[in-house]
């Protein structure tokens, strides 16, 4: 039997319970790959993280992300919540970690309290802003079990948008997001008629909540999670959306999420123009729950 080390965090939150849980391996030095995605589905949480050796030196480490089915290339919470696990071993150099995965190189700067402890952490998404195809409204609407009416267009369509993760973003009333539940059905039509998807929906909707703040809910249920109670590879996706539709040179939102769960988050971000496209970072806080061993 071999045994592996693991905790988990809530992250995106100050509040045990509160966020989104994650499982950190630290060392999944000799796990295979078939290994890490059962245990991903074991521990049946959004996602699991395996750190391995970097490939470059100059790096902190390679970190994989397994959701309950299949690996992602990138995702938010869970590069935050990794961050912080490391930082508290002593792993970061002068509050800095570079995490190489499959959607580039992710650059994180560690958060810490006055007494120096570690208490969260800044990612910044490993690629610019990119956008996906439009989406009907009828289309999404029926994905959440909204009326078309329901979806506001004034500022954008509904529309893929991805730094890393793809997401459909679209915006909705402050009424109509406490309203929204997903309808598996019309998720699994969605994919076949979208051919531009390849296979996969995250549908983030978002309400304004006042200059600099949003509410936001995530649905995925084709991939497990049939709600997230806090997305940052989709938070940083909207930030930068957001600025797109502006002249501005930089954007500033606090999103909150998972409040419908009861699991509230808060997810910091912060988007700008560089050469390259608009660029994101988001920064949110984490709290240790639980620290075991799995056999293998």
């Amino acid at each position: 039997m071999r045994s592996y080390p693991f905790v988990t965090v809530d992250v995106f939150t100050t509040t045990r319970f509160g966020g989104n849980p994650l499982a950190v391996f630290p060392d999944a030095t000799g796990m295979s790959d078939a290994e890490m995605q059962s245990l991903a589905a074991e521990f049946n949480l959004s996602e699991t993280t395996f750190v391995l050796p970097p490939e470059d030196p100059a790096h902190t480490a390679r970190v994989r992300i397994f959701t309950r089915t299949r690996e992602m290339p990138f995702a938010g919470h869970p590069n935050v919540g990794t961050a912080y696990v490391l930082a508290q071993q002593g792993r970061d150099k002068g509050g800095k970690l570079l995490f190489e995965e499959l959607a580039g190189l992710v650059e994180i700067d560690v958060e810490r309290d006055t007494s120096g402890a570690p208490v969260g952490a800044t990612i910044a998404a490993p690629q610019p802003l990119s956008l996906g195809p439009e989406l009907p409204v009828e289309t999404v609407a029926a994905c959440a079990s909204l009326q078309p009416a329901d979806i506001r267009v004034v500022a954008h369509k509904p529309v893929g948008a991805s730094l890393g993760n793809p997401f459909v973003i679209a915006e909705v009333g402050p009424s109509a997001l406490v309203r929204a539940t997903p309808d598996f059905p019309s998720f699994r039509q969605a994919l076949e008629q979208t051919a531009g998807l390849n296979g996969r929906l995250g549908l983030y909707l978002y309400a304004h909540d006042g200059p600099g703040r949003v509410q936001a809910r995530m649905f995925a249920p084709l991939g497990g999670t049939i709600e997230d109670p806090a997305t940052g590879s989709a938070a940083g996706p909207l930030g930068a959306l957001l600025l797109s539709l502006t002249s501005e040179p930089q954007l500033r939102v606090d999103i909150h999420q998972g409040v419908v769960m009861g699991r509230p988050s808060l997810l910091r971000v912060v988007a700008r123009r560089a050469a390259d496209g608009i660029r994101a970072t988001i920064a949110g806080q984490c709290v240790p729950v639980l620290r075991g061993e799995a056999q293998l």
